[in-house]
């Protein structure tokens, strides 16, 4: 597992680079465009709900008599639906085998669409139609959200990170492009992408081999609530400062700041491989989001827009590390994504609520109000600062442990936590790399060379130089050696 400090090494990074397909002479490596959607159902959120440039009448309209309005009520239902499904993760399983999920997802997505575009034409029942549009929208994106989550908990941490950041990107990219369509035109295609997106992340599951696919399992896991409660932390400090981030043209997607993060993070990815440091994301984030406090406009410093730059920016970073390292635990652990992600998303955007409505109030203290929000974030600022400094490795548990009351338990899941441990132990006694860690791991799951090549997406050749350094280091010669230093039955596979 890369650790949040690692060293680069540009020659091995060219060597790795070799022998998978790459743009630019090596630097950008290729990526399946399926495993983007995610991006695709980020864009259909700003354009249906958030309405940063569509002016239609749901989005003006006020719920339930108060300053709740028809996006409050979409988070909201997207809340509710999201730890719905973290309940009764056991019971109901994995999404990505269940046609149902996909088809239920499809319906309320495409509702909500036509509801929420309806009151261009119905304004005297935008306040009925845009309800109805954002609790269907906030169940069916709820369902879509999950099943990404569960995408990307299959794949390594880099994977995660080269896919997700560019995910970014490309949702900025649509938001950009549906910017010149006529009315008639953005409601048809910003009724498309929901369904766009089902079909990726319905044929990138296709594209994982089988073994890789989330299994059914009935182990008790704890929260890993370090990693949850540091997003709901930025999530919470970003609703603070939402008011500054966009205004008119951009929204939340498509800030210049987000696109300029999830930019910077592909790149970095793409140029490092797998001495890619992850620290850099956070080490992104902190500076993005102090400059924000000492830009916005309670400070005379420099305009708003600037400000609005760093606080997307800073947000868009803290959301992959959080995406990256919840995604991890469900790799190592085979923890259930449902759960994990379900409760990630339920506490962030109730955290998000809480900073606008604390934001709605800041009026009430005058001008010290911009004061009072600023001195709010810093404080979240340096909490967030704190949780990431006591787990300074990706491959740290982050809260998380497996439930040791039952001594019978054998699932896949209490197996692989075991080893994960065991593999942790030995790594930090020999001294081995991060990037060592997660071969060795997967040895011990007796993953073959090239499965590991395909799994890790690095190139031929050096998974065995890993699996040389590693034999090395620990003394070693053959993988029965090894299995007897981890206490691996020979004939047990651990997935």
């Amino acid at each position: 597992m890369e650790t949040l400090m690692q060293p680069s090494d540009s020659h091995e990074t060219a060597q790795e680079n070799v022998g998978r397909p790459t743009l630019l002479f090596g630097f950008i490596p290729l990526v399946s465009l399926a495993f983007l959607g995610l991006g695709i159902y980020r864009a259909w959120i700003e354009i249906a709900f958030v309405g940063s440039f569509t002016g239609l009448p749901a989005h003006a309209q006020n719920i339930f008599g108060g300053s709740l309005g028809v996006r409050d009520l979409f988070d909201g239902s997207m809340v509710a639906a999201s730890f719905a499904c973290a309940l009764f993760a056991k019971q109901i399983g994995p999404f990505f085998d269940k046609k149902p999920i996909y088809a239920i997802s499809s319906l309320l997505l495409v509702l909500s669409t036509v509801l929420v575009f309806s009151t261009r034409f119905f304004p005297e029942s935008s306040l009925f139609l845009g309800s109805f549009a954002a609790v269907a929208g906030g169940v069916g994106i709820a369902f879509l959200i999950l099943l990404w989550s569960e995408l990307y908990g299959c794949l390594n941490p880099l994977r995660v990170a080269t896919y997700y950041s560019l995910s970014i990107v490309v949702g900025a990219i649509v938001v950009y492009i549906w910017h010149g369509f006529m009315f008639p035109w953005l409601f048809v295609m910003t009724a498309l992408l929901p369904l766009v997106s089902i079909l990726c992340v319905y044929e990138s599951f296709r594209q994982l081999p089988s073994e890789e696919r989330p299994q059914n399992t009935k182990v008790r896991l704890s929260i890993p609530w370090k990693a949850i409660i540091l997003m709901s932390i930025y999530a919470f400090a970003y609703g603070l400062l939402e008011n500054t981030t966009y205004s008119g043209y951009f929204g939340p997607h498509s800030a210049p700041g987000t696109l300029a993060a999830g930019a910077v993070v592909f790149f970095a990815v793409a140029a490092q491989g797998r001495h890619f440091d992850f620290g850099m994301i956070y080490r992104l984030a902190l500076p993005f989001t102090v400059a924000a406090l000492l830009l916005i406009p309670a400070f005379n410093i420099l305009s708003e827009p600037v400000s609005s730059f760093c606080v997307s920016a800073g947000y868009t970073a803290q959301s992959i590390l959080v995406m990256v390292i919840i995604a991890n635990l469900c790799y190592r652990y085979g923890a259930s994504a449902i759960l994990l992600f379900g409760i990630e998303r339920g506490v962030r955007q109730i955290s998000m609520i809480a900073g606008r409505a604390v934001n709605d109030q800041a009026h009430l203290l005058g001008n010290n109000g911009e004061v009072f929000l600023a001195a709010l974030t810093v404080i979240a600022v340096m909490a967030a600062t704190l949780i990431i400094m006591s787990e300074r490795e990706l491959s740290s548990s982050w809260g998380i442990t497996v439930d040791k009351t039952n001594p019978g338990e054998t699932s896949p899941i209490a197996r692989k936590h075991e080893l994960s441990s065991r593999v942790a132990d030995v790594s930090r006694e020999h001294k081995l790399s991060a990037r060592e860690e997660e071969v060795l791991l997967l040895l011990a799951q007796h993953k073959t060379v090239g499965s590991i090549e395909r799994e890790l997406f690095i190139a031929n050749g050096t998974a065995k130089a890993h699996v040389r350094h590693i034999y090395q280091k620990l003394d070693i010669h053959t993988r029965q050696e090894l299995f007897d230093m981890l206490g691996v039955v020979d004939n047990e596979r651990v997935r």
